[in-house]
């Protein structure tokens, strides 16, 4: 239980609102005080919406039948543990198995520790009002998971309807969902046809 002070108040926050944890500090899960205030669910504020969960569906088959069974295309906020106090929830984070020295690392019941080769995130459910700069929150996840192997992170806004690229050393790039995304060389699909041919 981690404990924050609140108008000279001392609450309590149970451990289950930890949506992740970033050097030691918890990040909440975004309506985590509507929880303390008895107005929600823990349920209520950690499920993906109905457009959210879609989009990742659709992405998944989409990797499985373009890349096929040397690829394993992982969803529904997988963990991923890169350093002694910090771990990051995944929507998507895609593996080559042919460098995974160990698959039985899958079927731990555990937070996963090697990097994937590509992470794709849908907006995110973490509490960004807690954060001076909420789009640093952004930011900053996406410089850990390129600094801790992933080789490209792209983070897809179901309000704006734009997709971010971020690869290491090269630069961010910002598209809308009418454009390709390219996952690799001969690999990419287009967000609004996904939705359309739904």
């Amino acid at each position: 239980m981690v404990q924050i002070k609140s108008d000279h108040k001392t609450s309590k926050i149970p451990n289950n609102l930890i949506y992740e944890m970033n050097e030691g500090k918890p990040i909440y899960y975004r309506g985590y005080r509507d929880v303390l205030n008895k107005t929600k669910t823990a349920e209520q504020i950690m499920g993906s919406s109905a457009l959210q969960s879609l989009i990742v569906l659709l992405i998944q088959k989409f990797l499985i039948k373009k890349l096929g069974d040397d690829y394993l295309p992982m969803a529904n906020e997988l963990g991923f543990k890169f350093a002694k106090k910090t771990w990051r929830n995944l929507d998507l984070a895609l593996f080559d198995k042919r460098k995974v020295k160990d698959l039985s690392i899958f079927l731990k019941d555990k937070y996963i520790e090697i990097a994937p080769e590509l992470v794709i995130e849908v907006d995110t459910k973490a509490a960004l009002d807690d954060i001076p700069d909420p789009s640093s929150y952004f930011q900053i996840k996406t410089d850990q998971l390129l600094n801790h192997g992933v080789k490209k992170v792209i983070w897809i806004y179901t309000a704006s309807k734009k997709f971010m690229v971020a690869e290491k050393g090269k630069t961010w790039s910002i598209y809308s969902w009418k454009e390709e995304l390219i996952i690799a060389e001969q690999v990419s699909f287009n967000i609004e046809k996904l939705l359309e041919d739904f």
